[in-house]
């Protein structure tokens, strides 16, 4: 074992409890008519919002102002809701009638048809504008409204990242999200008390879901932001949630050990949950591509596991030391890690450990579907490592390494912890090519293969974005 651990917990066990409790069978009864007076927004702003977000027009609301003499009543827990309407299989149009039978159908928005910058840019900006045309109601629904995501942790994350663009606008308040899980892992979900995967009495538990999303305390949640340069002609596949961006704002003050060239391009983005290159990230891409090629194969969250699991097996992980492969030896080749430890303002370089196949920063406490990989650590070991426990808004990533298959596997089953590396504030990664072409790399589930330059590096850079994330805590 790597480390001790308080308790010794399987993951499937805790899995299954995750998924009972996000089922909402907590013995309060929900009135239907008092849900909807409670979360519905009046009909006038539901009728406004859909009007600026069709016409990419804050100004379309106008015609929508209430006399002030005319009080409306503001909903005690206005809330919108965006559902992914194909994650959950068949659940999915199901699920986004209920909810437009609970709450109205302006107030659910399909991500297929309304995309979250779109709400908060003509939604949101509707409310401000009719609240400073000096409507009370718009104002007041403004200010307590709340966002629930029907979807998996990358629409989650999604939906997070629109919002944050209210920080940077100096457009508070942010609304805080709540989640019906829709997705196969839902960490996201786990970790604020929404459970592990679409409840069996699911129409009951919508209601009771809503009831909590307009009811239940804020937590916060720090999200992290990705900068990569890589030599320009490399060509990257990135995922949705990486961008490209013409400047580059990697700290200058650590030097490089490979050679930088004059031409770069430069991504960046935002996750809430992991970060990991190496082999996991690699079988993660290749079951993807295995999923987009033959979807008939996953039909929900039990088969993709079934099928992620069954996919693994072949990636050669649990064979590495028997390969000669350079693509299936140790990170140590390639990559070089520096952190900057809490309050503190220089890198560190961390010895990658030569057994190492995949290195993950992550943030929240679940990974791969409720695991907890980083552990629960004692007291004692905490203090001789200079650890501290971890929690999602501690400003902290924990930065630990999975080795072979069969050390990931009893990892994934909680039987023993991964191997611990670091905890940091910062992260850098320099990574060369060498004998490897490519890197694999993901963050959130969104995994994608990185060209690697044999003379030139390529830089990561993580670091944590100052406004944190507001969730709403489940449980």
């Amino acid at each position: 074992m790597d480390s001790p651990s308080s308790t010794t917990r399987i993951g499937t066990r805790s899995s299954m409890i995750d998924s009972f409790r996000g089922c909402g069978l907590s013995g309060i009864r929900i009135d239907k008519e008092e849900l909807k007076r409670t979360v519905s927004i009046p009909e006038y702003l539901r009728t406004a919002m859909l009007d600026s977000i069709k016409q990419k027009d804050v100004a379309a609301c106008q015609p929508h102002l209430v006399p002030a003499e005319n009080d409306v009543d503001t909903p005690d827990a206005p809330l919108v809701v965006f559902i992914n309407s194909r994650s959950g299989g068949r659940h999915g149009p199901e699920l986004k009638l209920r909810l437009q039978q609970l709450m109205g159908s302006e107030q659910v928005f399909d991500l297929s048809d309304v995309k979250p910058n779109e709400f908060v840019e003509y939604g949101l900006g509707s409310l401000e504008k009719l609240g400073e045309l000096g409507d009370i109601c718009a104002k007041e629904t403004r200010e307590k409204l709340r966002v629930v995501v029907a979807g998996g942790d990358g629409t989650v994350g999604w939906v997070l990242g629109s919002l944050g663009e209210l920080n940077r606008q100096g457009r508070e308040p942010v609304p805080p999200v709540g989640v019906i899980p829709l997705g196969t892992g839902n960490d996201l979900a786990r970790s604020f008390g929404w459970g592990g995967s679409f409840p069996f009495a699911w129409k009951s538990a919508v209601k009771k879901t809503l009831h909590r999303a307009g009811t239940g305390p804020i937590c916060h949640l720090d999200s992290w932001h990705i900068t990569m340069q890589v030599p320009s002609g490399e060509v990257v596949d990135p995922p949705h949630s990486l961008k490209p961006t013409e400047e580059c704002s990697l700290d200058q003050g650590l030097a490089t050990e490979g050679e930088l060239p004059e031409k770069v391009n430069s991504y960046e983005g935002v996750f809430y949950n992991y970060f990991s290159i190496g082999m996991d990230a690699q079988v993660a891409y290749g079951f993807h591509h295995l999923r987009n090629d033959k979807p008939y194969l996953a039909q929900g969250p039990i088969s993709n596991k079934l099928i992620y699991s069954g996919y693994s097996c072949t990636q050669g992980w649990f064979l590495t030391p028997c390969m000669s492969d350079p693509s299936l030896r140790g990170l140590k080749n390639i990559l070089r890690l520096y952190v900057k430890k809490v309050n503190c303002s220089e890198w560190e370089p961390i010895p990658v450990p030569k057994s190492v196949r995949a290195i993950v920063g992550l943030n929240l406490h679940n990974y791969g579907s409720g695991r907890h990989p980083w552990g629960n650590l004692s007291p004692e070991y905490l203090e001789k490592k200079g650890f501290v426990e971890a929690h999602a808004d501690d400003g902290l990533l924990e930065i630990f390494g999975l080795k072979q298959g069969w050390h990931a596997s009893f990892v994934m089953v909680e039987l023993i912890s991964a191997k611990h590396i670091a905890q940091a504030a910062a992260v850098r990664l320099e990574i060369r090519g060498g004998e490897w072409s490519d890197a694999y790399m993901q963050m959130d589930g969104e995994p994608w293969k990185q060209p690697m330059s044999r003379d030139y590096s390529t830089l990561v850079e993580i670091k944590r974005v100052p406004h944190q994330s507001l969730m709403v805590s489940g449980e």
